[in-house]
């Protein structure tokens, strides 16, 4: 549990996953079909949440790979941009493509359509995280996209494997998205396996209740999860809060309430916010508020890494917010 804690403390993270392109409309409340103006920005969740965590004044490398065109070289410009460690983005030639995620900026009969064809990520291989030095690191971050499809799968199971050797915390945020996988069974078999693995676990109550076999078994599995295994497991409940499970503690906690513009980025500021929240020595009730307030500023604004809070805007935010709603 110390060990889990101290690396999460090195606020140096590496993280694997892919990086995209995001496109919305502009002004926002804009309908995709009634575009003329949008605005791109950084994609992708692995790249969102290293993006996030540089803002908050922590360490992040992403490993990944992205096309060897124009689109890639976006990708890879917008990382370092936000001040994210690329050595490890690998571009791949070929008919592989970056991610695309269209989205729009308003919550009623919001529109997302993500393009994942032929996605240049799912071609990391294991070579790519044998070049990485684990050592160097406090902790391994990703998000389950990952395993939707080989060779990115098996590489990062491999990289599982060299983060524990190395002894890295493995933080993973389910993340599940059907439109990857060829199937719910394989899907939940995998991301189990995933989950098993992990000492820190961050997923939604559709996530936790589809590794379980049964929405209304999600809790449960959360529960099962911090007993067999992991040391953290974070149950996310959207409006209703967080429930958190920690050794023999079970910390509820709400959220900060805002006008959100869209639903989209903030899990993956969810996660930014929590580990640097654990980083800068918070407890873990206090890191898990930080990361809905993270959340929270990033659903208020158009984008995902451009709307996620650096450290002058979170604090101006929790300074003017009258709190988080009772667990």
């Amino acid at each position: 549990m110390t060990d889990v804690i101290s690396g999460i403390k090195q606020n140096n993270f590496v993280i694997v996953g892919r990086a995209g392109m995001d496109f919305f409309p502009d002004p926002p409340g804009t309908k995709t079909e009634d575009g003329d103006i949008f605005r791109a920005s950084l994609g992708g969740s692995s790249a969102n949440i290293a993006a996030g965590i540089c803002k908050l004044g922590g360490k992040s490398a992403l490993v990944t790979r992205v096309s060897d065109d124009s689109i890639g070289r976006y990708a890879t410009n917008q990382l370092r941009h936000y001040g994210v460690d690329a050595s490890h983005v690998t571009p791949i030639g070929g008919e592989f493509r970056n991610s695309l995620a269209v989205y729009e900026s308003r919550i009623e009969d919001h529109q997302s359509v993500i393009y994942r064809n032929g996605a240049a990520d799912f071609q990391l291989e294991k070579s790519d995280v044998d070049a990485v030095d684990f050592a160097s690191f406090g902790a391994l971050i990703t998000a389950g996209t990952v395993f939707a499809a080989d060779p990115s799968r098996a590489a990062t199971f491999h990289a599982f494997a060299k983060a524990k050797a190395a002894g890295l915390p493995i933080i993973f945020d389910v993340d599940y998205r059907p439109y990857s996988w060829p199937s719910k069974q394989v899907a939940s078999d995998v991301l189990s396996r995933a989950a098993a693995l992990s000492d820190v676990i961050v997923g939604n109550d559709e996530e936790f209740g589809f590794m379980a076999g049964n929405y209304d078994d999600g809790l449960e599995k959360a529960r099962s999860l911090a007993k067999s295994s992991a040391t953290i497991v974070v149950y996310k409940m959207g409006s209703k809060g967080a429930v958190t499970f920690f050794g023999e503690q079970e910390i509820r906690t709400g959220i900060y309430p805002v006008q959100a513009l869209k639903p989209t980025g903030a899990g993956d500021s969810f996660m930014a916010g929590m580990v640097t929240g654990i980083s800068a020595g918070m407890d873990l009730h206090a890191a898990i508020l930080r990361g809905s307030a993270c959340a929270s500023v990033t659903v208020s604004k158009p984008g995902c890494a451009p709307a996620m809070p650096d450290t002058k805007t979170l604090q101006d935010f929790l300074a003017n917010h009258p709190g988080p709603t009772s667990a």
